[in-house]
């Protein structure tokens, strides 16, 4: 990355920054499990850490965020601004410590998540559904096109990765509960919705890809979007058999973990491959 020319007008610059993290995060699964990709548990274990790992750094955060603004309060009611210099000498310092203070508190204190990560998983499921229905019905309603807005497809993107995100983490904490419960129902009924939501991302790529042609940006975000509905239709299939009672849930986990290394796959060959291959443009 710190070869590449700087450009930040570079769209191959900018797709590498934004995916050497995920291929980062691809090789951090692969120390995880301990070199072994072919333990489905270690994998599944990785997941469940990510999800307890962003409850945790999120509590930590808000805790932080909450004790900065009262410092920094305190300070300026006796008339001393002390905003500048604890932004530089304390928070900075502070918000790159948060992820290893997670995980550290994950791995040693496994119990202060356990309870909490399932009663997340049980609220913002349903909401996400609710939210997911209320905004694709919006769009039919206003008749918002994706395939001639780039700025409103790149949010709609980024809305498909959230949902993606909100059903891996809720799956992940569903599952360590054996017993089927109507959560189950939801997340089937969300994956469901989310595969026909990335139907229209896709659609509205290639229609720009064939209109406007090949650019850095369609060919990653198309790359993504396939890879994001393949593990979607998969984890659809699994939870329709898993509400019919044919499938285990923790055979889920097995299937959106089998397709990390693709995802580092992906996210290397746009972090490395495609700076070369547009010519740093």
């Amino acid at each position: 990355m710190n070869s590449l020319p700087y450009n930040d007008h570079s769209d191959t610059f900018v797709l590498a920054a934004i995916h050497i993290p995920i291929f980062l995060w691809a090789v951090l699964g692969y120390a995880f499990t301990g070199g072994n990709l072919n333990v489905p548990n270690k994998k599944a274990e990785f997941l469940h850490f990510n999800g307890d790992f962003v409850v945790m750094t999120a509590i930590i955060f808000l805790a932080g965020l909450l004790f900065s603004g009262i410092t920094v309060g305190l300070f300026e009611m006796i008339g001393i601004n002390i905003k500048a210099l604890y932004v530089e000498k304390i928070a900075a310092w502070g918000l790159t410590a948060i992820p290893i203070l997670a995980t550290y508190l994950v791995q040693t204190n496994p119990q202060l998540v356990n309870k909490i990560s399932p009663l997340i998983a049980r609220i913002f499921t349903p909401l996400v559904l609710i939210t997911l229905i209320s905004f694709l019905s919006t769009v039919l309603f206003t008749g918002k096109s994706l395939y001639n807005d780039r700025n409103f497809l790149l949010v709609f993107n980024g809305l498909l990765i959230g949902v993606v995100a909100i059903i891996v983490f809720s799956i992940s904490e569903t599952s360590k509960n054996t017993q089927k419960s109507f959560s189950v129902y939801l997340l089937f009924a969300l994956s469901a919705l989310t595969i026909i939501a990335d139907a229209l991302a896709l659609s509205a790529i290639l229609f720009r890809i064939f209109e406007y042609g090949i650019s850095p940006n369609r060919l990653a975000v198309l790359g993504g979007n396939l890879l994001i509905f393949i593990n979607l239709v998969f984890v659809t299939q699994k939870l329709f058999l898993a509400i019919r009672g044919k499938n285990e849930l923790h055979k889920i986990e097995n299937i959106i973990a089998l397709l990390i290394p693709t995802y580092g796959i992906w996210a290397a060959l746009i972090g490395f491959v495609f700076p070369l291959l547009f010519q740093f443009k």
